[in-house]
């Protein structure tokens, strides 16, 4: 079995520059050194002793990803951007739980990882309270919170990652009313995260742009179950059998995210009514699931893989080391990917203008 010292020896460098490259430190190594290096672990066939880092270090080479629910296909796909990198980049792995936004289990999660030597950690909830996490920090973990800014003003010791989701819902519902709708509606669930709340205002502003805020409703279908949101399209399906008896609807409805906007397309299928004959909706996120529903949904695009990697670099950071500046984990990069979930009020439009198209 090949040995550190091996692996110097085969790329000619020191033990030391062998040990920056499997912890990380490469920032300031020339890309021909770290090449060398890397090209020798995969030619000697060497994989680091797990324990042996765990026993030296009292830490372990995983980062610990907490989302509300795995069963949600954005988390997963940004479960598998995060992992991709922490591994190609430094070499890490991801351990993910389900919390479904409880404090609690978050709390309880914090615990069993600090108990196993995980010392670096990403939070998706975006709670308003994050106590529990600034716990975690003050007994030497690094966290990441993800899809929330800090409070203005706020010290804190938790680092912050998020794409601009006031901009995305603007972005989704200016695309609603450039396309000729003037009964607006928000498609959202029962409890307050941040992110929920900057969307909220993105589409209240972008109806008050237009002067349309008497006609811009605030659609909200309820609480999840246990199983949170894993049944957010559930949720969409029950609004849409509320809305289908409405004569007063909306001719055009922005979804809190694509599960949800996925979920009313069905509920209005099911009730009788055509998207986008009868009613338009957008999603937000950009997952794969948008691409192929009938019809095609209209989303805002989010910049995961970006995202993703911001999330790393900072988790990886040493947690005595400075805050990096929070305005830049603000990602104002959101793309509308038009598809056929979308078309004037009452129109009907010919089987040959139905071609998905996207812009920034």
């Amino acid at each position: 079995m090949s040995t550190i010292q091996d692996v110097a020896r085969h790329a000619g460098v020191s033990v030391s520059t062998v040990s920056n490259v499997l912890n990380g430190r490469t920032d300031q190594m020339r890309q021909e050194t770290l090449a060398r290096v890397q090209a020798a672990m995969s030619a000697l066939q060497y994989r680091p002793s797990t324990l042996a880092r765990q026993l030296k270090t009292g830490q372990t080479p995983l980062v610990g990803l907490l989302v509300p629910s795995i069963a949600n296909p954005m988390y997963g796909y940004i479960a598998r951007e995060v992992e991709t990198y922490a591994q190609e980049r430094y070499g890490y792995r991801v351990l993910i739980g389900n919390t479904y936004r409880d404090p609690a289990k978050e709390a309880s999660f914090f615990e069993d990882l600090l108990s196993h030597g995980v010392r670096r950690v990403i939070v998706i909830s975006s709670l308003a309270d994050e106590r529990h996490l600034e716990t975690a920090a003050e007994r030497g973990m690094v966290v990441v919170s993800y899809d929330r800014r800090a409070n203005e003003g706020e010290t804190t010791r938790i680092d912050h990652v998020t794409p601009d989701n006031f901009e995305a819902a603007r972005l989704a519902t200016r695309h609603l009313i450039a396309r000729g709708h003037t009964r607006l509606g928000y498609a959202t669930l029962a409890g307050m995260t941040l992110s929920r709340r900057d969307k909220i205002r993105g589409f209240l502003a972008a109806a008050e742009e237009a002067g349309l805020s008497q006609s811009a409703r605030v659609l909200d279908s309820g609480p999840v179950n246990e199983y949170g949101d894993s049944m957010i399209a559930e949720n969409g399906r029950a609004l849409a059998r509320q809305l289908a008896g409405d004569a007063e609807r909306p001719t055009g409805i922005v979804a809190v995210n694509d599960l949800m906007a996925l979920g009313l397309m069905a509920g209005l299928r099911e009730s009788g009514l055509r998207v986008p004959e009868d009613v338009s909706v957008v999603g937000m996120d950009g997952h794969f699931l948008a691409a192929i529903s009938n019809p095609a949904l209209t989303t805002v695009q989010l910049p995961v893989p970006a995202m993703a990697a911001a999330m790393v670099e900072r988790v990886m950071r040493q947690n005595d080391e400075p805050m990096p500046d929070s305005e830049q984990a603000l990602f104002t990069e959101i793309t509308l990917v038009e598809r056929e979930s979308v078309a004037p009020p009452g129109d009907a439009r010919p089987a040959q203008a139905k071609q998905s198209r996207t812009r920034t």
